[in-house]
């Protein structure tokens, strides 16, 4: 017999306030997961030592306008959030990692079908010239607290972990990472796609929910959801942050 709500551990439905999306897990959705998983949060936590808090596409290309190929507005307004996860884990002794979407020429040649089939006429020309190395588009938005030691990778698909899209698989597993924590822009789309390549590379996966943006709230919603469901974890900041500090005593081994 399926367990009832009242028998089952409860999460907390955060809310985000408005200009972020407005977001609370549904709660008929927390009941699947608890009954298919026996508690809310897979991951209520983290040891710093192995967690990476993986920031995505937080760049001027996505963020500014008039610069940006595709832009995200909601974006801006989740920066304070990624500043206090970054810096909260960097304090505890975790790794910050920004990837920055790469557009080249290469890119354009193995990576065909998506330029020629689902790019329409000019678009590609847009990213070009916004995610091209040493454009003002590929930079990271100057907004974001970023510290000599976090790493950067580029990315020229959109997950960050597909075969042949960045080093960043290599450079966790050389960290001793077998935690990610995901943020960034947008949540349907490279951020989604980064996050259940994660979860099926074994490691476990958190996705942030006030510190992932898309074009529309129906878009951010229905991403968290079906991560959720199946793939990972969905917290709020004020969660990570408090999960880093139940995991602040486990080391690396």
């Amino acid at each position: 017999m399926r367990p009832t709500r009242a028998h089952m551990p409860q999460a907390s439905h955060p809310t985000i306030e408005a200009p972020m999306h407005t977001f609370s897990m549904p709660a008929d959705i927390v009941d699947r997961v608890v009954f298919r998983r026996g508690k809310a949060h897979a991951y209520p936590a983290l040891a710093p030592a192995r967690t990476a808090l993986v920031v995505v596409d937080m760049q001027n290309g996505f963020l500014m306008p008039g610069v940006a190929h595709a832009l995200c507005d909601t974006a801006r307004e989740i920066v304070p959030n990624i500043n206090r996860l970054a810096g909260a884990l960097r304090a505890a002794g975790g790794l910050v990692v920004w990837v920055l979407n790469t557009y080249t020429a290469e890119t354009l040649q193995n990576w065909s079908h998506m330029h020629e089939c689902l790019t329409a006429p000019g678009r590609q020309e847009l990213r070009t010239r916004a995610m091209s190395r040493g454009t003002l588009g590929h930079q990271l938005w100057a907004g974001l607290d970023t510290d000599a030691a976090d790493a950067r990778i580029e990315k020229y698909r959109y997950s960050a972990f597909i075969q042949g899209s960045s080093g960043l698989e290599i450079l966790l597993r050389s960290r001793g990472i077998d935690t990610v924590v995901i943020t960034g822009c947008a949540t349907n789309v490279c951020c989604e796609s980064t996050a259940r390549d994660a979860m099926m590379l074994n490691f476990k996966t958190i996705m942030v929910s006030d510190a992932n943006a898309a074009a529309t709230d129906a878009d951010h919603a229905r991403a968290l959801i079906s991560f959720y469901l199946t793939f990972g974890d969905v917290q709020s900041t004020d969660e990570v942050v408090a999960g880093l500090g139940r995991g602040a005593g486990e080391g690396r081994g």
